[in-house]
């Protein structure tokens, strides 16, 4: 027996009349084929931006939370240092009342100063800095008007005349503003 006889399928393929035929059959599956194919390089595309757009979105992510992270690490101490912002104020006008008193409270003068030094170095140390205010340009990012006063002079307009409390910053962001006089 031949394989032909065996095998009814076999007989078809090897007919070539049969081959015509389906040859123009093969060629619409071919196109259909095209077609799908180009719908999935349209798939491929779309998931491969799909793609790029969710690995940005992960970066801006990444750089965003490493950011907040340094920041907040770097301003972790903000409440201790404000809570010691007071004791500081009160050092200074323990100085100053010191300054006026007898020979006898030099010595107190001295201790306090020495203290006041080591718990500034301390703060210094931490990323405080005072706020430079007295005759500089009046700032809302920087100072707090109490009130105003007339100038003494044309050259004080619109300047702090007198700074009634200290203001601060923090690894350079304001912490407290500073409470100032203003000249009119």
């Amino acid at each position: 027996m031949s394989k032909e006889s065996e095998n009814p399928e076999l007989k078809e393929e090897l007919n070539p009349e049969a081959v015509d035929a389906n040859a123009e059959g093969f060629a619409v599956e071919s196109s259909s084929e095209e077609v799908a194919d180009l719908s999935l390089e349209d798939q491929v595309q779309a998931e491969r931006e799909k793609y790029l757009r969710l690995y940005s979105e992960f970066e801006n992510f990444r750089r965003r939370t490493t950011k907040d992270r340094l920041e907040w690490m770097q301003n972790a101490s903000r409440d201790v240092i404000l809570a010691f912002l007071p004791v500081l104020d009160d050092m200074e006008r323990a100085i100053k009342a010191a300054e006026t008193a007898s020979s006898d409270e030099a010595k107190v003068m001295e201790g306090l100063q020495l203290i006041h030094q080591k718990f500034w170095k301390i703060m210094e140390k931490n990323g405080v800095k005072a706020i430079q205010s007295q005759g500089e340009a009046f700032d809302t990012d920087l100072h707090e008007a109490v009130t105003q006063f007339p100038a003494p002079n044309e050259d004080l307009k619109g300047k702090v005349i007198d700074e009634l409390e200290k203001g601060y910053t923090l690894n350079d962001k304001v912490i407290r503003f500073a409470k100032v006089v203003v000249g009119q």
